[in-house]
């Protein structure tokens, strides 16, 4: 079985998505229409824009999707998963890869999200951290000792988690960590603490689009970050992707899922090659590709 996966933040490079709409009509007038949906002309961000231009939180986070998503329509019939998953921002990707949503209605509510998530970090300083070579229930202990807000947020592979919360908090968590036996613990250079009560602004305010947006029956399941077991059914997908904001990214045990499931091969569908080397520290038999044209 072939589990198709989408990538999240942090994927994104200059040039993404160039080579699609230079050589496939599909990809550029997508990418065109993209350009009118949000307002401003994206393509020239991703295409040939400055690293720094392309980090914005309003710019990466719909490039990320663009670049899944066209990739996933240019492929075409070849394009046949029997299961999607996406990692964060990745779930739109997937959701709009397995009919779901819209491909308009996917892009606006990932604008949507980005905005929130930007207004939500500006409310209270805050980061992310990742930790390297500790068992998952050590950090969550540790978090759980620490005064202040500090959670797991991305389950991303045995043995790599990364935490999220108030900047003093997060720092403090990083010290007990190392002292716990952590090979490192390392602050990332994010602009706030996604999948964190944090999130809270944000969750409020994607609920209400979420809500307001027609979701359609999906052609396969997509194994969702918070549940991390199959879902098909519209409400629930909604209930999930409103959750996922503030609740941790369970990639390590939704891969886990799929293998149990039937997944053989994971097929990773935008930027980067990030996920399947995931995928292979956390199932060294699956076998990994990118999706190609």
């Amino acid at each position: 079985m072939n589990a198709y996966i989408f990538p999240g933040q942090g994927a994104q490079f200059v040039g993404m998505g160039l080579d699609l709409y230079e050589n496939h009509s599909t990809a550029q007038e997508l990418f065109e229409d993209a350009n009118g949906i949000l307002g401003f002309s994206i393509t020239d961000i991703m295409f040939e824009g400055t690293p720094e231009d392309l980090k914005q939180t309003k710019v990466t986070q719909p490039a990320i999707f663009l670049h899944s998503v066209i990739l996933s329509k240019v492929l075409g019939d070849s394009f046949k998963p029997d299961m999607v998953a996406g990692h964060s921002l990745g779930e739109f990707s997937a959701l709009v890869a397995n009919g779901t949503l819209t491909f308009e209605d996917g892009l606006k509510l990932v604008s949507q999200r980005a905005m929130a998530m930007q207004k939500a970090c500006e409310l209270k300083p805050s980061t992310m951290a990742a930790v390297l070579g500790l068992e998952d229930g050590i950090v969550e202990k540790i978090c759980a000792e620490v005064d202040g807000v500090v959670v797991p947020a991305n389950y991303n592979c045995p043995g790599q988690l990364v935490i999220s919360g108030e900047v003093d908090a997060v720092n403090i968590a990083c010290e007990k960590l190392k002292e716990a036996g952590a090979r490192r613990a390392l602050l990332l250079p994010v602009g706030g603490a996604f999948h964190s009560p944090l999130m809270e602004p944000a969750r409020e305010e994607l609920a209400a689009a979420i809500e307001a947006t027609q979701f359609g029956t999906p052609s396969c399941p997509i194994y969702q970050n918070v549940t991390t077991t199959a879902v098909s059914n519209a409400d629930e997908i909604k209930k999930n992707l409103i959750l996922q904001l503030t609740a941790p990214v369970k990639w390590t045990q939704s891969v886990q899922q799929m293998v149990e499931d039937g997944a053989k091969t994971f097929v990773e569908v935008g930027p980067g090659k990030v996920l399947q080397g995931l995928v292979k520290k956390i199932s060294p038999d699956a076998e990994t590709a990118s999706a190609a044209v």
